[in-house]
């Protein structure tokens, strides 16, 4: 139960980024930063999709993804279609992903080394989707404070 309910928040989230990533008028504006605002909502839009795809996807998905973090936050003025394009394969990674794993690997440790010591698989994807939520919000923000 709480693995296809995570599954659909992951889902409706990252439905919800993409709605945001294609409401910005401007597209430039999209890796704008403003005084101490410190990651455009495109840089954001890259970390959380490297994010998912290397905690959900390589792990448990087994896709290959081998995630570049400084990249999430260096590239700049990455064409919109190409982050809406990574967001509708992040949400089939997640789709697939999550239709390998069982609930009770969602009680035992996450298999891989993270700063969250000796966290099951179900915590550490609650503090993925709530990870989620936070970029979403500011996202939001970004968009409304800077796109005008």
């Amino acid at each position: 139960m709480i693995k296809d309910t995570l599954k659909q928040l992951i889902i409706r989230d990252l439905e919800k980024l993409k709605q945001e990533i294609q409401a910005y008028q401007n597209e430039e504006k999209l890796w704008y930063i403003e005084k101490s605002i410190l990651n455009s909502a495109g840089n954001l839009c890259l970390h959380l999709v490297g994010n998912l795809n290397t905690y959900i996807g390589a792990e448990f998905g087994k896709t290959g993804y081998i995630r570049n973090r400084e990249d999430e936050f260096a590239l700049k003025n990455v064409p919109r279609a190409e982050l809406v394009n990574k967001i509708e394969k992040t949400i089939i990674m997640i789709e697939n992903s999550f239709d390998m794993i069982s609930e009770d690997q969602l009680n035992e440790k996450y298999p891989a080394e993270i700063m969250l010591k000796d966290a099951t698989t179900g915590y550490f994807f609650m503090h993925l989707a709530m990870h989620l939520g936070y970029h979403l919000g500011q996202i939001n923000y970004h968009r409304r404070l800077l796109d005008n």
